[in-house]
């Protein structure tokens, strides 16, 4: 039994992702002529029911317009269940060519039922503080 379009799209609105960044000036790759940046995901499921974070896609784009993708199963070698009214949280990375860029995205989410679904992650910025006025 497939489950209904919008009731995906309900299921959706009702995960909330944040994003917190910090550019990571004493990684090795800052010594390198790279810029790495830490970004801290918060996925709250405000749902009534439990989700499965299945898969994930990134797309980074750095200062020159360079586009890298990046998916895969779960995050942080993780495919997480996430119980309603509970959240997941974790950090990871990601090295730029340069010093402000930009990553957005979506997760592949499962509900109780099978049914896959996505939800998006809003663009966010990474950039070495004070570089901008």
């Amino acid at each position: 039994m497939t489950t209904p379009l919008n009731s995906g799209q309900e299921l959706s609105d009702k995960i909330h992702v944040t994003v917190n960044t910090q550019y990571m000036a004493d990684h090795p790759a800052s010594e390198a002529d790279k810029f790495a940046f830490a970004y801290e995901i918060n996925i709250a499921n405000h749902s009534a029911e439990s989700v499965q974070l299945i898969n994930r896609y990134w797309l980074i784009i750095d200062g020159n317009g360079k586009q890298t993708e990046v998916e895969g199963a779960g995050v942080v070698g993780e495919q997480p269940h996430i119980a309603s009214g509970n959240h997941f949280q974790y950090t990871s990375g990601a090295v730029l060519d340069t010093p402000v860029g930009s990553m957005q995205g979506y997760y592949e989410m499962q509900d109780k039922d099978g049914a896959m679904f996505r939800v998006p992650i809003d663009i966010f910025s990474l950039a070495v503080p004070h570089l901008i006025n």
